[in-house]
């Protein structure tokens, strides 16, 4: 049973946008954020990673990193060296709109030269809700400690070279290379969470709790109950509603809401169905009774939702073309 291929059958990249910087010492830039994930591999001499409030992370030749959610982050040949903004060599290098073609360039002293090639990619609503915002803001995968880590380091380096000279098709291979390498880093991630934090990964590697979960997963609008759930698991009601929270750090029911609305949130983005439909779909008997449990779970109602979601697109197309205008 591939519950791992299950639950992310529904986790898409919708766009990508890659990069290669040549980064001679000394040499530290700083960036105030991304507005997606962004997996980064290196070659060459190491360099180190800090995110604020966190210690400093040396990365190796070979390493993956990967940025979740985008967060505010440092890298550095050294720690004492001061930081420059990313935007303004984005700025000064990027071939058309910011975040839409391959960006190239070279920066830094003339010391040793490092390396690094970056995907920055777009997931869908529910993969930034249901899978994103359980992950660590810093994701560090040795070469020497992933088995497939090379392998996967080298098919990056060689699809991130590609995409520079944009051949046809560039960009859905770059989404894919993206979900392929997440799906794996996840993978190595569900290998050490099991015996660490509460999580639907480390559900995911409970036999009985991962039939549950897939259920779920396989018709969130189903008016499941708890006896069904523990069915599913071929376990009693309490044990299992034990088990489930101790893995998973919520309840059957309150992961089974959390679904549902993660589900909803990439439909009221997406912006074709009506809200009743993402409610039916959803499993709630009218759109007033999912509008109360999508704000519990938000904090907004979904048309609130939808507004700041909007908006937060607008400033990026909006900054996006101030870019282009100022070149």
């Amino acid at each position: 049973m591939d519950v791992l291929s299950e639950v992310l059958a529904i986790c898409r990249s919708e766009r990508a946008v890659t990069a290669r910087f040549s980064l001679g010492a000394p040499w530290a830039l700083h960036s105030d954020g991304v507005p997606g994930a962004m997996i980064r591999l290196s070659r060459g001499a190491p360099y180190w990673i800090r995110l604020e409030g966190a210690a400093p992370v040396r990365v190796e030749s070979g390493d993956l990193v990967m940025l979740p959610l985008g967060a505010a982050h440092t890298i550095a040949s050294a720690l004492e060296v001061p930081a420059e903004p990313f935007a303004a060599l984005i700025a000064l290098h990027a071939d058309g709109p910011k975040d839409e073609n391959p960006l190239v360039f070279s920066h830094g002293g003339g010391g040793e030269t490092t390396e690094v090639f970056s995907a920055l990619l777009w997931f869908s609503a529910y993969c930034r809700h249901s899978v994103f915002r359980m992950l660590p803001p810093l994701i560090h995968i040795r070469e020497r400690e992933m088995p497939m880590a090379g392998c996967l380091a080298t098919t990056m380096q060689s699809l991130i070279m590609e995409t520079l000279d944009r051949r046809p098709g560039w960009r859905l291979s770059a989404a894919r290379m993206g979900e392929l390498l997440l799906v794996n880093i996840l993978r190595e991630r569900l290998g050490r969470q099991a015996a660490q934090d509460p999580g639907w990964l480390r559900g995911l590697a409970d036999p009985a709790i991962a039939r549950a979960i897939m259920g779920i997963h396989r018709a969130p609008q189903q008016a499941w109950r708890v006896e069904q759930l523990a069915a599913e698991a071929a376990m009693s009601r309490s044990a299992f509603c034990e088990r489930f929270k101790a893995l998973v750090g919520q309840t059957p029911i309150g992961y089974l809401t959390a679904h549902r609305m993660a589900l909803a949130a990439e439909q009221l983005e997406a912006g074709v169905l009506r809200p009743a439909d993402i409610a039916e779909q959803a499993g709630y008997e009218s759109e007033k009774v999912f509008a109360r449990a999508f704000r519990r779970w938000s904090g907004l109602t979904p048309s609130a939702y939808l507004r700041r979601e909007r908006e937060r697109r607008k400033r990026v197309l909006t900054f996006e073309a101030q870019d282009e205008g100022e070149r």
